[in-house]
């Protein structure tokens, strides 16, 4: 059996996530704006809750498409707050419609979002060795920066943990059978 980070525990759906997902570089924009808004659900809640109901978010949040997100008005709000397969926050629900409405205004003004990120980034995954923190000094700079483009519920920690699971950041331990795959590119260091 292989060694895996702690946090993946004995949950085989957690295991699964940590194994195929958690740390693999992501590039595409609009995964890379549904993985922010699963994060900024998580925000006071486990993880593990955040990925057992993920269908149901996608099938509540038109796939995460963006443009459909955008448009949902009060009538969805309200169909949101009343749908128990996701985490019925009204706070959560408004800030992910208006952070599509957000992804949008970066696209028409010529902003992709992942080459806005990874660029903050320096362009490939940053490893750290040893000590796994809750926020950066990127992560900090990455929150402002998209919250002066108006997302919410993008905090350093949100957006670390976020960078964490898209593989900006490569975090898993030394002794993590998938710690120096680089979860597929990029220098690592040890």
């Amino acid at each position: 059996m292989p060694h895996r980070c702690a946090w993946a525990g004995h949950d085989p759906m957690m295991q699964a996530y940590h194994d195929t997902e958690w740390g693999v570089p992501e590039r595409d924009s609009r995964a890379l704006w549904e993985k922010l808004m699963l994060d900024g659900f998580q925000a006071g809640l486990s993880w593990s809750t955040i990925l057992r109901k993920r269908d149901a978010f996608r099938a509540a949040f038109a796939a995460f498409d963006p443009e459909r997100v955008a448009a949902f008005d009060s009538v969805d709000v309200e169909r949101l707050l009343q749908d128990a397969g996701i985490v019925r926050s009204r706070s959560k629900i408004e800030a992910t419609i208006g952070n599509a409405r957000a992804y949008l205004a970066m696209q028409a003004a010529g902003e992709d979002f992942a080459t806005f990120v990874w660029g903050m980034a320096g362009g490939a995954p940053i490893a750290h060795a040893g000590h796994v923190p809750t926020k950066t000094p990127l992560s900090e700079a990455v929150s402002a920066a998209l919250k002066k483009r108006g997302f919410k519920f993008v905090g350093p920690v949100i957006v670390y943990a976020w960078m964490q699971a898209t593989g900006i950041v490569n975090d898993h331990v030394a002794d993590c059978f998938r710690s120096e795959a680089g979860c597929g590119e990029g220098s690592l260091a040890k």
